[in-house]
């Protein structure tokens, strides 16, 4: 055994050399741990922009190609010699698959402008059951010739909120929407509004449509996610309107609950507090501080 001075100053010595290559390794572990963390993040952003590119093509291929072939056979009207029906018809198709491909435009628009903080919403007082009554009305021609009964139950008392109108009246429109893409002819959508005893008010949402399981309600509330929709009615969509919907009740300090069962029907929840709440604009800067839900 080395004793003494000597024996000291190797020791330390020793220790000092053991101390510097254990700090290299765990160094070098270190930069192996985060250079795959950043390989694993840039490889899931690929294959994220991949799908991305693909469902946004897919979207604005279908209505563009509608739009080309109804307005090509238009143009040729006079050598096909077309019925006035069939003019109306193909009028009719151009004018459906612009407002779609306007619909797909303005919902990626405001995916991007939610994920990245710049949402602005318009502060004031909202009158929630007319807003409510107007959604429904405007979808009870598309209820009825999708066959689908479309009941409401608004409270007569439903209180005021505070809020964006025009943001507050694309979430009920998206959830109806879907609510009535997914419903099977012969069932029932319906919208139920009630005051809530702390103040604000609940909306639900309910359809006795095709159903989800817990997985596919993950999928359904990310941005572009895409269900087997091969028993939806009508084409298949961006996979925003449930995200945005999520994303701007969050915005106004509400919160949205999802529910469904499988061949049953799907469930939504959507809460919003009262008029005396903080001003919508300290609830978005509080939400985004945070992180949207993703």
């Amino acid at each position: 055994m080395i004793s003494g001075p000597l024996g000291g100053k190797k020791y330390s010595s020793l220790m000092n050399e053991y101390a510097s290559l254990l700090g290299d390794a765990v160094l070098r572990h270190r930069a192996r741990t985060a250079e795959h963390s950043a390989r694993v993040e840039a490889e899931l952003a690929s294959k994220l922009k991949s799908e991305f590119i693909a469902n946004v093509s897919h979207e604005l291929r279908t209505p563009l190609n509608s739009i080309i072939a109804s307005s090509k056979l238009l143009s040729d009207h006079k050598q096909r010699k077309l019925s006035e029906a069939d003019i109306s018809d193909y009028a009719n198709n151009v004018h459906d698959a612009a407002g779609y491909l306007l619909m797909v435009i303005n919902n990626i628009l405001d995916i991007s402008e939610l994920q990245s903080g710049k949402c602005m919403l318009d502060d004031r007082e909202v009158n929630l059951r007319e807003l409510l009554t107007e959604c429904i009305s405007s979808f009870r021609l598309m209820a009825e010739n999708a066959r689908v009964t479309l009941s409401d139950n608004i409270d007569a008392n439903l209180p005021n909120v505070r809020g964006d109108g025009q943001k507050l009246r694309q979430v009920f429109t998206n959830l109806i929407s879907n609510a009535l893409k997914f419903t099977r002819s012969g069932g029932t959508v319906s919208v139920e509004a009630t005051s809530l005893p702390e103040g604000g008010a609940m909306v639900h949402i309910g359809d006795t449509g095709i159903g989800m399981s817990e997985e596919d309600i993950t999928v359904a509330l990310t941005p572009f996610g895409q269900l087997d929709l091969s028993r939806a009615r009508g084409r298949d969509g961006t996979g925003l309107g449930l995200p945005i919907a999520r994303s701007l009740v969050q915005l106004h300090g509400g919160k949205i609950k999802v529910e469904s069962d499988l061949n049953v029907g799907s469930r939504v929840v959507v809460t919003l507090p009262p008029c005396d709440q903080l001003p919508v604009a300290e609830v978005r800067d509080a939400v985004m501080g945070q992180g949207l839900a993703s």
